[in-house]
């Protein structure tokens, strides 16, 4: 195990990221494989997946209807793609915004669900769930205003200046991008324990298929699905901030066996595009899913 451990570790060192991975079989009694996966990280749009889960519940509860519309006004509508790239007022199902929310990352879908849910509801499942390592303090516009603040600018600034503030600034005085101090924190470990629970929980519940459903549709193929060839099903959710770049998902191989993975990165770059660094993210889950993977067919 230490061989793979190692060879993860130099696929990181190759793409110049440092990085962390823990990945399971999600099958009663099965292996896994962790490099550094008890060390917090910054979640980034991976924290959406427990958000998109309180309101999976939500609704299979009654307690929320996903055909009821909203409307997408300029509060939300800050930049990004979906209803949050839209030049003018967009309204939406919830339902509808959700599914955006896991397969395109819209920020503006994520804070209308985060705000028809609750904080304190999602801290209630994490509880539940026993992720005690996991906090969500809040949504997309919550997290960057913590970085606008520690940047020194007002959030009507805008993305460009803090852009070019970014390019000055210590990087590990702005909370957002420090993985003991952000709204959005866990451990790689704690998120394949999340997503094992949505995969394999008993019972199964329509909130659980609802999620896999939407996970399976998502856009992003550059990061996770860039190590599987199309025999497999890959759902996943990305995670990007200055520096940050993560993906977690679930991978199903053609024999059926599904395997939890999560990988979080870290670069000196602020680049927007590290084609490496995403390519490393697939590399890894690859070496990870595939070792797994023989080990149950020798078990």
């Amino acid at each position: 195990m230490n061989d793979i451990t190692d060879q993860i570790r130099a696929i990181f060192a190759e793409a110049d990221v440092t990085g962390s991975l823990h990945a399971r079989a999600i099958a009663p009694g099965a292996g896994e494989i962790s490099v550094g996966a008890d060390e917090p990280v910054v979640l980034a749009s991976v924290f959406k997946i427990p958000v998109v889960l309180a309101f999976a519940r939500a609704v299979q509860e009654g307690r929320v209807d996903p055909l009821e519309r909203v409307l997408v006004g300029p509060k939300y509508r800050v930049g990004g793609i979906g209803a949050g790239g839209c030049r003018q007022d967009v309204e939406m199902s919830l339902g509808d915004l959700a599914l955006f929310m896991l397969t395109l990352s819209d920020n503006a879908a994520t804070d209308l669900i985060l705000e028809r849910v609750g904080v304190d509801a999602i801290s209630t499942l994490l509880d539940e769930l026993e992720l005690l390592e996991t906090h969500i303090g809040g949504g997309c516009l919550a997290l960057w205003d913590t970085m606008f603040e520690d940047l020194g600018l007002l959030p009507e600034s805008g993305f460009e200046a803090m852009g070019e503030a970014l390019q000055r600034a210590d990087l590990q005085s702005v909370r957002a991008l420090d993985p003991r101090k952000s709204l959005h924190r866990s451990t790689p470990r704690e998120i394949t324990t999340l997503l094992s629970s949505i995969w394999a929980g008993h019972p199964d519940t329509p909130a659980n298929q609802m999620i896999r459903s939407m996970m399976a549709e998502q856009v992003w193929t550059h990061r996770l699905s860039s190590g599987f060839d199309d025999s497999a099903i890959v759902a996943g959710k990305t995670g990007t901030l200055p520096t940050v770049r993560n993906e977690a998902g679930v991978v199903t191989l053609p024999d059926g066996s599904s395997y939890a993975v999560a990988v979080f990165l870290r670069s000196q770059s602020l680049k927007d595009r590290q084609p490496r660094a995403d390519a490393a993210i697939g590399h890894a889950a690859y070496l990870a899913v595939t070792t797994l993977s023989k080990q149950h067919k020798n078990a």
